[in-house]
Parts: C-alpha cells; structure tokens; sequence
C-alpha cells in the first residue's frame, strides 16, 4: 500500500476529487493548510498599506490506495491539479505498513 500526500492549489479541490473518483479512488483526507515553496510567498495591497503574505493557502490531499494503482493516482493528480504555474503543488508517495477499519477489524487492502 501507498500513502499519497499531495499540495494542491485550493480552487483544484473540486477537479481532482472528481478526477480520483472516477479513477476509482474511494476516499481522502482534506486538510487546508499554509506554506511556502520556491514562490516563497507574495505581497498583497489591503487598505492602501502593503504587506507579505509569506504562507501561502493551500490544500493537502492524503490517499491510502494499493500499490498496483499508486502511479495512476499521482498521474490523475498531476494531470488535473497543473496550471503551469509556480505554486502548482508537490506530491509524496510514502509505504505504509498497515492499515486498519475500526469498525470491522478489516486489515490492509480490505481496510482501504
């Protein structure tokens, strides 16, 4: 099994949940979160006075999925979230030694 934690830029959410349904993914962890990357960040004008942002907003996706579909998941993933842009995103691919379902005891490839 893989874990796949992906930064995606949070206005992609939408595109690649539907992307990864369809490739059969059948569920993820959202969290929105901030940082910064090569971009390190951008100024912005509020109220006339300028000032930094230096985290910038983005969304992390966490999958668990077998290892047989990891590399079509990444390729969905990097497919859809691409705009060209700096700040497009990063994706890590991570083994995982086990997984478990609470409510029934499932291990492994069944808990997924």
């Amino acid at each position: 099994m893989k874990l796949i934690i992906a930064t995606i830029k949070p206005f992609k959410l939408e595109e690649v949940r539907e992307a990864l349904t369809e490739a059969g993914v059948r569920g993820m962890m959202v969290t929105e979160i901030k940082g910064f990357g090569s971009q390190s960040g951008h100024t912005e004008i509020y109220r006339g006075a300028e000032y930094a942002v230096n985290f910038v907003p983005k969304i992390k996706l966490e999958i668990v999925v077998s290892s047989a579909v990891a590399d079509q998941v990444v390729e969905t993933i990097t497919n859809t979230a691409k705009t060209g842009k700096i700040g497009d995103g990063k994706i890590f691919v991570l083994d995982v030694e086990q997984a478990i379902r609470v409510r029934t005891g499932e291990t492994n490839e069944d808990a997924l």
